[in-house]
């Protein structure tokens, strides 16, 4: 074997899990940032209003779907993050997947978003008890949660005009 073969093999036990693992942040980063729409690329967010403006499209989807916008210091969007698909009311978000991305794509805030199937945009004990827990978590990283937007049937509620956040 030469040195050329050994580098492109996978003789090396666990040398091609290392590389995706170091490898698929940055693929899926730029998927979700090819994927977006350019007309928002750059796009400052200055109210929930605004975030209700450009996903509330969301209000169609069958499943719950957990978005998270990352912003610049002058609140501009970086990119998007598909954080979780979920079920018909239900939506598995985890701290560490929303901060994963916005470290990476060096955010300096987030906005969190999510519909309700429903239709009805009232945020659950599970949506208040997550916001909750995602601030803080932000608050330690130095990553801003801005806002926390449920979008509805035609509707929406923001966590931070709520004084929720």
């Amino acid at each position: 074997m030469n040195a050329v073969s050994a580098l492109i093999t996978d003789e090396e036990p666990g040398y091609r899990s290392l590389r995706l693992k170091v490898l698929r942040p940055v693929y899926s980063r730029e998927t979700v940032r090819e994927g977006y729409p350019a007309c928002f690329a750059r796009k400052i967010i200055n109210s929930s209003q605004q975030v209700y403006e450009v996903f509330h499209d969301l209000r169609f989807e069958a499943k719950e779907i957990f978005l998270a916008l990352h912003l610049d210091s002058k609140n501009r969007i970086l990119c998007m993050d598909r954080v979780s698909v979920g079920s018909l009311n239900a939506s598995i978000v985890h701290p560490r997947e929303i901060f994963k991305s916005a470290l990476l794509s060096s955010s300096a805030a987030i906005v969190l978003t999510h519909n309700h199937p429903s239709g009805d945009a009232t945020p659950s004990r599970e949506d208040l008890e997550l916001t909750t827990r995602l601030r803080e978590c932000g608050e330690l990283l130095g990553i801003r949660v801005l806002d926390h937007v449920i979008i509805g049937d035609g509707c929406y509620v923001s966590f931070a005009d709520r004084g929720l956040l």
